[in-house]
């Protein structure tokens, strides 16, 4: 096959693939991703054309990967730096993450993250403020069931953290609906669970009492 083909073969089959993707991850199409994708193809096939080196295909797959996956690419980056305590270079990558134009349901991502950073952090105010915002923003949509139960469990946590018990249970059971089986599912029903029986431990003592 023509290497120019090829190369505009891999493009287009990079935007199927990975755009269907985000369809079953219900984060739906987004434009700004393809067009990203189509203008490197298109920036790559004419510096191919016009200098007549051949760019391997697997680089080219490796090299549009990395751009147009650079805000996840970012964001795996913090999570390793929070899951190993050091919370405020993670938020500095994040707030790096915000720098990379990124679409819609990346920018989502970065701040759901940002959120679960700041409950590390012991800040439930920030957090509770920044899933908030999350929320709202995903009515728009390009927003994934899995992200919207991370941001919905850790919203629960951030409410419950501040004794706003009422309006965690009602995220947790959110959680549980919109994916269950899920780890976020598991950990919501935990809560859950411990609540019912912080109630029946009053109710007890309160009987004990009488």
């Amino acid at each position: 096959m023509n290497s120019l083909l090829m190369i505009a073969t891999i493009g287009v089959l990079y935007i199927v693939i990975f755009g269907g993707l985000g369809l079953i991850r219900r984060e739906g199409l987004s434009t700004q991703f393809a067009l990203e994708a189509l203008g490197i193809t298109a920036v790559v096939i004419i510096w191919e054309f016009l200098t007549n080196i051949t760019v391997h295909p697997i680089f080219f797959l490796i090299f549009i990967y990395l751009i147009t996956m650079r805000v996840r690419l970012v964001v795996d980056v913090a999570n390793f730096l929070s899951n190993r305590g050091r919370q405020r270079d993670a938020i500095k990558v994040l707030q790096f993450a915000l720098r990379l134009f990124p679409d819609q349901s990346s920018r989502l991502v970065v701040l759901v993250n940002m959120g679960i950073v700041q409950l590390r952090r012991k800040n439930p105010e920030s957090a509770q403020e920044l899933f908030e915002m999350v929320l709202e923003k995903s009515k728009d949509g390009g927003f994934g069931i899995k992200y919207e139960a991370a941001c919905r469990y850790n919203f629960g946590v951030a409410l419950q953290q501040q004794g706003k018990d009422a309006q965690a249970v009602h995220q947790f059971n959110e959680v549980t609906i919109i994916y269950p089986n899920s780890i976020y599912s598991k950990g919501a029903d935990i809560a859950l669970q411990k609540r019912t029986r912080g109630k029946r431990q009053k109710t007890d003592e309160s009987a004990d009492d009488t």
